[in-house]
């Protein structure tokens, strides 16, 4: 074999080899196929669950520190379906002052984690599943949350909003991130049970 055969060869397994090598930092094939909703700056991709998705929006860092503090990592990673309106930092921020600090200390674990789980519905629906409930009952669906307690659906000034227990408004900000065990609808403020 010439040396400018072997040059060639060697050249051409060195260029196959950077080519796989540079597959590994990259998306999956399957992922790059996959219809991803960007939330807090990351692509949240359907095959992924929950949590796998939710750690790496920079909008929801204060849910995951909840949610792991209240133990319902692997709920939520769970094969549910779920349906979870998923608070984002600005809107813990809206909290009084030292809610958060407190609900995250471990004596607090069952109210944070009441506070999470009625954030949370059981089942997957969809911004169109919630829509068509609400137009057969009068413009709104109330829904049964994880928690037990009741939030209610309903179209608001143009936006979707949630309404909780005390009848305060989170509005849904950005709907159907599907996520493999359900979908999240991120939402402006916190829901809180009675």
């Amino acid at each position: 074999m010439s040396k400018s055969i072997r040059a060639s060869l060697l050249g051409a397994s060195a260029l196959a080899l950077s080519l796989s090598l540079g597959a590994i930092a990259t998306p999956t094939f399957a992922e790059m196929k996959e219809k991803t909703v960007s939330v807090g700056g990351a692509e949240m991709f359907p095959s992924k669950n929950i949590i796998e998705n939710a750690v790496n929006s920079k909008d929801h860092t204060t849910l995951v520190a909840a949610v792991k503090a209240a133990g319902l990592v692997d709920t939520l990673s769970g094969k549910g379906p779920f349906t979870v309106f998923a608070p984002i930092n600005t809107a813990f921020e809206k909290l009084p002052e030292g809610t958060v600090p407190t609900l995250l200390k471990p004596e607090n674990k069952e109210k944070l984690s009441g506070i999470l789980t009625y954030h949370v519905v059981a089942g997957k629906m969809s911004a169109a599943d919630l829509e068509a409930k609400a137009k057969a009952n009068s413009g709104k669906v109330e829904l049964k949350t994880v928690a037990g307690g009741t939030i209610t659906v309903m179209s608001d000034n143009g936006a979707w909003v949630v309404v909780d227990a005390k009848g305060d408004k989170s509005k849904i900000t950005i709907a159907d991130v599907n996520q493999s065990n359900g979908v999240i609808h991120v939402v402006d403020t916190v829901l809180l049970p009675n």
